[in-house]
């Protein structure tokens, strides 16, 4: 009888923690990875925020103070890596206390110009958001690249765009449909200045998996109509 009674013991503790690993994992997501290259693992933190800016939409809005590496370049860019940042549930750490160096090597800046265009933005986003990763910065931007490379970028017709502007709405939709499995409370389209300026996607520390983060949804711009520059 004790025998029977422990194993039905065991069973509902089996079944519970099943449960509770189903309820942990419920507003996860799984995302195809495009290789199968070994993710660096951070820590510290529970999800990673990546964020895409629209290259013509900062470089239009800022005019003459923005920067030039990024708006004159030769090959003038789209969709770019604004940042990949640690992200709780409830806020976020920023400038977190480190012992690895602040500023990068100017070999490690220039090998991520091709999708974070300015030596400035790259240095920046080490020193507010790499150093609460729990990761070196080989590691952190070799993450980064992959998140970027995780991701596809619609087409920039497949916004349904009306000269200048863009339905927010529309950007969003075009990204569900080039990247499917990805969830509407995982993504958020943000506006600044009446231009669009980011599209904000959840990924978990290992970027196998979307996560749902209303918090960051909650961000998303509520225009109806936001302008988005043309690729000069």
């Amino acid at each position: 009888m004790r025998i029977l009674i422990s194993a039905a013991a065991a069973l509902a503790a089996a079944m519970a923690l099943v449960g509770c690993e189903d309820a942990a994992s419920s507003d996860q997501t799984s995302v195809q990875p495009k290789s199968a290259v070994s993710v660096p693992q951070g820590s510290g933190f529970d999800f990673y925020v990546l964020a895409l800016s629209w290259s013509p939409s900062y470089c239009a809005s800022y005019g003459d103070r923005a920067n030039t590496q990024q708006c004159e370049a030769d090959e003038p860019f789209g969709f770019v890596v604004h940042g990949l940042w640690p992200q709780f549930a409830r806020g976020y750490p920023t400038a977190c206390p480190t012992d690895r160096s602040l500023s990068v090597p100017r070999t490690l800046s220039d090998s991520m110009l091709d999708i974070m265009p300015s030596t400035g933005l790259v240095r920046h986003e080490w020193r507010e958001h790499g150093t609460c990763s729990g990761l070196s910065q080989d590691d952190y931007f070799a993450v980064t690249r992959l998140a970027f490379e995780t991701i596809e970028i619609p087409q920039d017709g497949e916004m349904r765009r009306d000269g200048q502007t863009v339905d927010p709405d529309n950007v969003e939709e075009a990204f569900l449909a080039a990247n499917p499995g990805l969830p509407r409370d995982a993504i958020a389209v943000t506006c600044g200045r009446h231009y669009l300026r980011d599209v904000r996607i959840c990924l978990s520390r290992d970027l196998s998996g979307y996560v749902a983060c209303p918090k960051v949804d909650a961000s998303a711009c509520r225009r109806s109509g936001a302008v988005m520059p043309a690729i000069r």
